[in-house]
């Protein structure tokens, strides 16, 4: 926070003539972008990546140059700050992107499991910031578990299931048919946790895909693991909250939010109770998300 305060005191002074660029600002400014690339690491204890974020942002001509490192290698810059480093996310097309395809075919031999992958990576997004103002407060940390995800996809799936009820549609596509909804209806019929004989949790249970995704956020950087409660308890970073402001206008993200299985009341977001949670399979002492 005193990084912070400095950080926002005078502004510096008029800058001077332009000089030529030099292959040691080169150097430095790609330099810049690899710390970038190490998410886990924390400005705040590494003095060479303080200073360089520093000099980012009192020389533009040094700024300018980083841009254009972070363009060249298929990145885009989020932010540049001491809360959050320099925080880039991959371009589409750049090598950096990982694709859900290829992170579901690692975790999963089931091709059509990227659905459900995908739609943990969503729901996770949902909740930790469920509100635009969550979002907007550089303060604000979300925080949930892997049982309070899969419990707030099973909601989202018995609100669609009786949305469809409503319209007279098919509550019973084929399970390879297209789209957030048919992953939604896929996901109710897949087992929370399923059964091993260690006792394990299997990856292919809708809580081993959450775990997976979790720990997937955790090692990019994006989340840190707080304890074991609930599956696993998990609260925001700087940098996470930037990506989820990058996709916070996507169509799914909007209509997730638009079921309501996160009310707005006071600021503390929590599951909507079922009217019957029987047939819902949610597990038990679920470790509802909270917010703080």
């Amino acid at each position: 926070m005193s990084e912070h305060v400095e950080w926002s005191e005078a502004e510096s002074s008029a800058p001077s003539a332009p000089a030529a660029v030099t292959p040691a600002d080169a150097a430095d400014a790609a330099r810049l972008v690899a710390f970038g690339l190490q998410p886990k690491l924390q400005p705040a204890r590494d003095q060479e990546y303080t200073e360089l974020l520093r000099r980012y942002r009192d020389d533009p001509a040094f700024a300018r140059l980083a841009d254009a490192v972070a363009t060249g290698l298929g990145l885009v810059v989020l932010e540049v700050s001491p809360r959050a480093g320099m925080a880039v996310t991959a371009a589409e097309d750049s090598v950096f992107a990982v694709r859900m395809s290829d992170y579901a075919r690692r975790t999963a031999a089931d091709s059509g499991d990227r659905f459900l992958h995908g739609l943990a990576h969503l729901a996770v997004a949902a909740l930790a910031f469920p509100r635009p103002e969550d979002l907007a407060d550089d303060t604000y940390i979300g925080r949930l578990t892997v049982n309070g995800v899969d419990a707030f996809v099973r909601q989202a799936c018995r609100r669609l299931e009786e949305r469809a009820e409503e319209l007279g549609e098919n509550t019973d596509p084929a399970t390879d048919a297209p789209g957030l909804e048919a992953a939604w209806r896929i996901w109710a019929r897949r087992s929370a946790t399923g059964a091993t004989k260690d006792a394990r949790r299997p990856a292919a249970s809708t809580t081993g895909i959450v775990a997976k995704a979790l720990t997937f956020l955790t090692d990019s950087g994006f989340l840190q693991r707080t304890g074991d409660d609930g599956g696993g308890t998990y609260r925001t970073t700087a940098r996470y909250q930037l990506q989820v402001r990058d996709m916070a206008g996507s169509a799914a993200m909007a209509e997730l939010l638009e079921l309501g299985v996160v009310p707005v009341t006071d600021g503390t977001a929590s599951l909507l109770p079922a009217e019957d949670t029987e047939d819902l399979e949610l597990v038990a002492d679920a470790g509802l998300p909270f917010h703080s």
